[in-house]
């Protein structure tokens, strides 16, 4: 049952479901800080799933999307195709990196979501909310900012929740890993 089609759907609704769940509360108790330049989203945490199954994956992207919704009201419908785009690079490779580690610790999965997301939502801030014409050093600063934020949540949570999971040996019990 556990790896059976109808199983990683689910897991994938609910990995979504949580995202959404997680981005949506930060947004109504501490308004702009999962939409600011230097976002600091805690539902980025679930990222580390993607360690585990490969049904955080299209879960995340989803709930990206579902979660980038909220962004429409504030101007940003791009955001609910480009932060999504790269929450979905970000978690294929965190789970292609998976067993690649440092010292037991999956250290260039956890930087996927500050490479993708600094690339591409640096770009669409520089590309589509700054006036003007698009400057490199303006999109390094923006990148830079937004991958400043998701470094702070996968270093930070991300490593808790990792280790949480791993020496707990939920891996096995909830992914059905070995």
């Amino acid at each position: 049952m556990k790896n059976s089609k109808t199983h990683r759907i689910a897991m994938a609704a609910v990995i979504a479901a949580m995202y959404a769940a997680l981005t949506y509360a930060q947004s109504f108790l501490l308004p702009g800080s999962t939409t600011a330049a230097v976002q600091f989203r805690v539902s980025e945490v679930l990222n580390v799933l993607a360690l585990f199954t490969p049904a955080a994956i299209p879960g995340l992207t989803i709930g990206c999307v579902i979660s980038n919704i909220y962004s429409i009201g504030q101007g940003l419908p791009l955001d609910m195709i480009f932060g999504s785009l790269a929450t979905l690079g970000a978690t294929i490779c965190i789970y292609l990196l998976r067993n690649v580690k440092v010292k037991s610790y999956p250290l260039l999965s956890m930087l996927m979501p500050a490479i993708w997301n600094g690339v591409i939502v640096g770009w669409e801030i520089e590309t589509f909310f700054v006036e003007g014409k698009f400057h490199f050093s303006d999109f390094l600063v923006q990148g830079g900012l937004v991958a400043l934020g998701e470094l702070g949540v996968m270093l930070t949570l991300g490593t808790a929740l990792y280790y949480i999971i791993s020496k707990r040996g939920l891996d096995k019990q909830i992914f059905n890993q070995r």
